[in-house]
């Protein structure tokens, strides 16, 4: 938190306009920026950026070393590991069947829903602007393109483009395609680390 000049107090920083309940839990090195809004029971680890007018939803869960950028919308249940990063204006949604009002016309409660979450794997990143509609669980290291809508599980290390997503290649830890090396392996062009593909699933061989 911060103290009433807004220098860090228990190595956390949160910006003099940013709404952050005070039931919410938030570890050190955590920044919160501008307008942003941390509803409450959220769970946000340490060295988390939360960016301008971004939300984290009630009950949220964010792992260490999380990026979510301007405008991201984390909705509850969704669960986030370590080192995922969420891109401008994306969203995780919550609402299976989303309706404003019951069949007879009434106005619905939180008591006429069940809220369902997207579950987001260590070191994936979700491009700017894309949409997972919840239930829905992005594998690790997977990388969803901007404008995607991701409407169906995500291995890991996916490469998914498009509406509705589809699986178009692979991306190692570095974010980076991955190159083809024959027999079922793959490679990444930075690390070098290696990978086999075995039925539509990715395991990495030799760490980078």
């Amino acid at each position: 938190m911060t103290d009433a000049h807004g220098a860090p107090r228990d190595g956390v920083q949160i910006a003099a306009t940013a709404d952050v309940d005070e039931r919410a839990t938030i570890r050190p090195g955590t920044r919160v920026w501008h307008l942003a809004q941390v509803r409450e029971r959220a769970s946000v680890g340490r060295d988390c950026i939360i960016g301008r007018g971004a939300y984290v939803g009630p009950g949220v869960r964010l792992g260490d070393n999380v990026k979510l950028q301007n405008h991201a919308l984390v909705y509850e249940p969704a669960e986030l590991a370590d080192g995922v990063f969420v891109g401008p204006a994306a969203v995780l949604t919550n609402d299976e069947y989303p309706r404003a009002v019951t069949p007879d016309g009434r106005l619905k409660s939180g008591d006429d829903w069940t809220a369902v979450g997207v579950v987001v794997g260590e070191g994936a990143a979700i491009g700017a602007r894309a949409v997972c509609v919840a239930p829905v669980s992005i594998g690790r290291w997977a990388m969803v393109a901007a404008g995607a809508v991701v409407t169906r599980d995500v291995p890991d290390f996916a490469l998914m483009v498009g509406v509705p997503a589809r699986r178009v290649g692979w991306v190692g830890r570095a974010g980076e395609p991955l190159a083809a090396l024959g027999d079922g392996r793959w490679g990444c062009p930075r690390t070098g680390a290696e990978y086999r593909e075995d039925e539509g699933r990715l395991t990495e061989l030799i760490p980078a």
